[in-house]
């Protein structure tokens, strides 16, 4: 926790000193209000997340931000999002229209980022399209617009770099000229954007982020890179072997799929062999985690996982039923465990 602690107020510091300031991004877990606490608790203000259940927790939780829904508001959510949000991302007029009415109706002010298509073709209203979308939600009561965003990286794989973001922030200049108005958030994306903010020598107007996986495992996410200055090893998988045992190192008849209609490993002959392997069984598999996410902090081989099992070869180890093995894991697999209810969270060091 400390670790997160410290993160957070690093990115906080250094950012600030390039007008940059922070919405800290809790969808990788959960929303888990302990983990939120220890981000405001380094003096970020603003928690963003992506489903309004993790919002409705940590608001109950207690804890004292300001929460922002980060994707777009689906229809049946509107109620919620004016109730538990102070602000939320959109690119759709008719839910804007409708969070107007559903403000007014909870005497309500809710604030509004419109966020903008600017290649990666997920969120965003197209360029074209903008200024007849900000002109209609500034006459609507009820929603206030603060700003615009966008959002690079996550679907397309688009990068930020100069050329995009330069694009982006020219076209929020504009917006602020044409309507006359001087919007508080900018918010040019998340921790794909770390590096480009960092060495860029004009970052135009942009003066937000959206950083998550920066904050939680302290890499910047185009090349999943650690940031030199930042902690990576805060989440460790610890799985127990329930079953240890020397088995083929090849499969007996014939074999085609696994349970999930996947090529069997063993059709790779670097993992097939005469003899035999001593063969583990952990007690975590898919449902839990993303096994190809797991890295094993012992010299062990991961063979693969099915729904309930972690396999794994023990090579050399001297290991026995009861043991546990810890692993690293990519943000994919962290997400999993921290959304499977089967894994048990503890926290150190708060």
């Amino acid at each position: 926790m400390e670790k997160i602690r410290n993160n957070a107020k690093f990115l906080k510091k250094i950012l600030e000193k390039k007008g940059i300031s922070i919405f800290a991004i809790t969808k990788l877990v959960l929303g888990d209000p302990r983990i939120a606490k220890t981000i405001v608790d380094a003096d970020i203000e603003y928690i963003g997340d992506s489903r309004i259940n993790n919002i409705i927790k940590m608001r109950e939780a207690g804890i004292k931000a300001k929460f922002i829904l980060i994707r777009n508001p689906a229809v049946s959510e509107i109620k919620q999002v004016i109730k538990f949000t102070d602000m939320s991302l959109n690119s759709e007029l008719k839910v804007i229209r409708m969070l107007s009415e559903e403000a007014k109706r909870q005497n309500k002010q809710h604030c509004i980022i419109l966020m903008l298509e600017m290649g990666d073709l997920r969120e965003g209203i197209m360029p074209d399209k903008l200024d007849s979308i900000f002109k209609e939600t500034l006459k609507l009561e009820g929603v206030e617009l603060l700003g615009i965003g966008t959002n690079l990286k996550c679907f397309a794989g688009v990068i930020p770099d100069d050329t995009n973001m330069m694009e982006f922030s020219n076209i929020a200049e504009n917006i602020q000229n044409q309507f006359g108005i001087k919007l508080k958030f900018i918010s040019g994306g998340n921790s794909a954007n770390y590096n480009w903010v960092m060495s860029s020598k004009n970052i135009g107007i942009i003066n937000n982020l959206r950083l998550g996986t920066a904050i939680l495992m302290g890499l910047e996410s185009i090349k999943d890179s650690p940031i030199a200055e930042l902690e990576q090893d805060i989440f460790t998988l610890v799985g127990e072997i329930i079953q240890l045992d020397k088995k083929p190192k090849t499969p007996k008849g014939k074999f085609k799929t696994n349970a999930f209609g996947e090529p069997s490993i063993f059709k790779n002959k670097k993992i097939r062999g005469k003899g035999f392997r001593t063969q583990a069984l952990l007690n975590i598999g898919r449902q839990d985690i993303l096994e190809t996410g797991l890295v094993p902090i012992a010299d062990i081989q991961i063979l693969g996982a099915s729904s309930d099992y972690l396999i794994i070869d023990v090579k050399n180890n001297k290991f026995k039923v009861g043991d546990k093995i810890k692993f690293n894991m990519s943000y994919e697999s962290v997400l999993r465990a921290m959304t499977s209810p089967f894994i048990e969270k503890r926290y150190v060091n708060e």
